[in-house]
């Protein structure tokens, strides 16, 4: 019987730990869903998050607190890293799941191919991997009643199979913090190497996207998310002939935006840890990326 653990990252998420929470802790009240622990992890907020769960959530959570901001995929790593858990389950501090939010979910982990599954948010569904102009984009099927493969799990709104996200080595904090792509990264690492990824049309939450990220100005969370869909890329796209597709799409980015040289440039400052990302995907890989596409 699996037992699942949650993991909330948490960023100067008071208002929304104080509306989002509760509906967590009556989750974790429901047998069907096999919540045995809720950890949250703050990632050096500067509100009073902590002392408010504190003070409120003392007894029914696992507070642990990062001495610096490391970034959200860091802040998941060590929630994960921490738990107990055979199925982790990432929720964002703006989500707000149904109570028997993972009945379903969780019979979907009898297969052993299957590593993660993508919660419902109403007016979304699964999405395909498609490789246009060069570059990797995902694009969202149409919205339906019965479980689907999808080509992205949320890292958000996600349950995991612990022991494959270890074997995966986690998010890619070295390389994509501190946010954007490295939940697509993670899935498609476990394509990759033949796991499957699901959506769940029975798992009900509701998200209230970017809450957080809104904070941030947004001509640096553009720039950092594509720079990340670059690194992204580079370090996962091993067929000789796509990647030539690719550097044809990528020069014609850089000739038609001239703006976009400065992306290639932050991307290539990080080219030292990519290298070592890339070969390890290249050695453990059994997908070839055509297949993965052709599956979509």
């Amino acid at each position: 019987m699996n037992r699942v653990s949650i993991v909330i990252p948490n960023w100067n998420g008071r208002e929304l730990l104080e509306k989002n929470l509760p509906s967590v802790i009556k989750a974790s009240n429901y047998p069907g869903n096999r919540i045995t622990e809720i950890i949250v992890v703050d990632d050096k907020s500067a509100d009073d998050s902590v002392s408010y769960l504190q003070k409120e959530y003392a007894d029914k959570i696992k507070l642990i607190k990062h001495t610096k901001n490391r970034g959200f995929s860091c802040a998941i790593n060590t929630g994960v890293r921490a738990a107990k858990g055979d199925i982790v389950v990432s929720l964002n501090t703006d989500v707000s799941p149904k109570e028997n939010f993972l009945k379903s979910v969780l019979s979907l982990f009898r297969d052993p191919d299957v590593f993660a599954v993508s919660f419902h948010e109403p007016g979304r569904s699964s999405v395909r991997g498609v490789f246009k102009d060069g570059f990797i984009v995902h694009e969202p099927n149409k919205e339906g009643d019965i479980v689907q493969d999808t080509f992205w799990v949320n890292g958000g709104t996600g349950a995991y199979r612990r022991s494959v996200w270890i074997a995966l080595g986690g998010m890619d904090e070295k390389l994509l913090s501190p946010l954007y792509w490295e939940d697509v990264d993670l899935g498609y690492r476990a394509l990759k190497r033949g796991y499957r990824l699901l959506w769940d049309p029975n798992s009900i939450v509701h998200h209230e996207s970017e809450s957080t990220t809104k904070k941030l100005p947004k001509k640096y969370l553009q720039r950092i998310q594509e720079r990340n869909h670059l690194l992204f890329i580079w370090k996962n796209l091993t067929s000789q002939n796509l990647l030539r597709r690719h550097l044809a799409g990528l020069i014609k980015r850089i000739v038609t935006g001239p703006g976009y040289i400065r992306i290639v440039f932050m991307a290539l400052s990080k080219f030292g840890v990519l290298l070592k990302q890339r070969a390890r995907e290249k050695k453990e890989a059994r997908i070839s990326d055509e297949a993965i596409f052709a599956k979509y």
